[in-house]
């Protein structure tokens, strides 16, 4: 059975979101206020974020974000103190371009962003990895290869930090899919659900990898059947 934390993380406090949100507003008064309005809601409501500078806080083996969208987790980690390296990838250009602007404009330090098809490869690097709701989006043998290829990045005291919804048959698990759909229909993601992990699939996978690994519920205060996973290469 995997445990529950006792206290459930929260998400980021108010005014760590309202800083986070204004390096997201338009140039321009009547510009685009989308990715402004998203990041409050999705800052201020999901714990993901502050799990996420849970688990690697400490550690200072550089940071690869595959699959980090507009990077909202560099702007959480310097927002909380944690100033590793960091670099995220995406294969949506848009999200990587207004993501470099806010970052520049929130003056974060040692902070990149690339366009990188994780489909057709993945970019050299040797620290930690974050996969945050990427795996459920790619097919079963894609999973796999993500896995792999983010351990085999793992030096001696990185993690490995996962967000990723369970396929377990609860009413969470089907919420997390009915939204996850929900999502590709409005156009923010570029790619429905395709299969869920199982819980003890992914452990034996990082495990027969040598990793120490850990299960922790985030869905505090929202319906979904999000999980973190940190497997640390001891």
């Amino acid at each position: 059975m995997m445990p529950l934390e006792a206290k459930p993380t929260r998400p980021l406090p108010r005014e760590q979101v309202r800083a986070i949100s204004q390096a997201f507003l338009p140039a321009s008064p009547w510009g685009n206020r989308w990715d402004h309005y998203y990041t409050r809601s999705k800052l201020g409501s999901d714990p993901l974020y502050p799990g996420v500078c849970e688990a690697l806080r400490g550690t200072r083996a550089p940071l690869l974000d595959m699959g980090c969208g507009l990077g909202l987790l560099a702007h959480a980690l310097r927002a909380q103190g944690i100033d590793l390296p960091y670099r995220g990838v995406d294969n949506d250009a848009g999200k990587i371009a207004r993501g470099r602007t806010a970052a520049a404009r929130a003056g974060l330090a040692d902070v990149a962003f690339d366009v990188v098809d994780l489909a057709r490869g993945y970019p050299p690097h040797a620290g930690s990895v974050a996969i945050l709701d990427v795996l459920q989006f790619i097919p079963p043998d894609a999973q796999a290869r993500a896995l792999d290829a983010a351990i085999a990045m793992l030096v001696p005291g990185a993690k490995l930090v996962i967000r990723t919804g369970l396929e377990d048959g609860s009413r969470r698990a089907r919420v997390t899919r009915a939204v996850d759909v929900f999502s590709r229909v409005l156009g923010w993601m570029n790619a429905g659900p395709s299969r869920y992990p199982g819980a003890d699939a992914l452990r034996a996978r990082l495990e027969a990898a040598g990793l120490a690994v850990e299960f922790t519920p985030l869905f505090a205060g929202t319906p979904f059947n999000n999980w973190r996973v940190v497997a640390t290469r001891t």
